[in-house]
């Protein structure tokens, strides 16, 4: 993968949505914004709007919908509405719908294939530009049939587990979406203790790296992703990450990461 095919993705996921880190992200070239319906306390939507104002116009927007204020639902009727209400509190059609976390109801094949038929249905209505699916463990999504999604969003990083890696490269092959992304590259922070006791730069095959950088960029290879979304308030950590994107996989030392996974599984 070329370093131009790798983006950055700005998360708002514990965002307090600040318009000086989105005007950053732009200056650093970061033009997609992920977020979801629940974000904000549900005020994701409509406080970007608002925050973002003219800026708006100028990002992609990546969004979920499947939670709500009572709970999580695959309901057709209820995913219908919330790509509606996505729209009028934008004040724009998001560019991609991605349904959130289908896992967390333990759907059966009928109940996916329903659910995926609303943002199939949404890109045909003009309410969005593509669809897709973003689960936090795709394991119990194997053997599930979906229709294709246009994007597959699954965690990725170092901290993923070994099953889960395998399930989510599983459901690449299985669904064959057109774009794969992934999210949560530091398990939370890339402040956690966790990255005090490891240096990701083993991975790299040049060392002029920080571990930060190292850590990031090590998230576009497990599992095989072409953006990966980050979230921050920090403008300094974007640059930083953004920084980091040029430098290359040491494949042999992630295959035997990879391989110490399985037999410690």
């Amino acid at each position: 993968m070329r370093t131009a095919d790798r983006r950055v993705v700005l998360g708002l996921h514990r965002s307090r949505h600040r318009r000086d880190i989105l005007t950053e992200a732009l200056g650093l070239g970061v033009t997609t914004i992920d977020t979801a319906s629940n974000y904000l306390h549900h005020r994701s939507h409509r406080t970007l709007s608002e925050v973002a104002g003219a800026l708006l116009p100028k990002f992609s927007i990546s969004t979920k919908v499947g939670y709500f204020s009572d709970g999580h639902s695959l309901s057709p009727a209820r995913l219908r509405e919330a790509v509606e209400t996505v729209v009028a509190d934008l004040g724009r059609e998001p560019d991609t719908v991605l349904l959130h976390n289908p896992e967390h109801s333990g759907p059966d094949a009928q109940a996916l294939m329903k659910a995926c038929a609303v943002l199939a249905d949404a890109v045909k209505q003009g309410w969005c530009g593509s669809w897709g699916i973003s689960t936090w463990d795709p394991r119990p999504l194997i053997g599930l049939d979906a229709l294709r999604p246009d994007v597959l969003m699954v965690r990725s990083g170092l901290l993923v587990s070994s099953s889960v890696l395998d399930a989510a490269e599983a459901l690449v092959t299985a669904w064959r979406p057109t774009r794969v992304h992934g999210m949560s590259p530091f398990g939370g922070s890339a402040t956690d203790p966790v990255w005090q006791k490891i240096d990701p730069r083993v991975f790299l095959r040049s060392s002029d790296a920080t571990p930060v950088q190292a850590a990031f960029r090590v998230a576009f290879a497990l599992p095989e992703v072409e953006a990966v979304a980050v979230g921050t308030d920090d403008a300094e950590h974007l640059r930083e990450l953004c920084g980091g994107l040029e430098h290359e996989i040491d494949t042999h030392a992630l295959q035997a990461y990879r391989q110490l996974l399985r037999q410690s599984a």
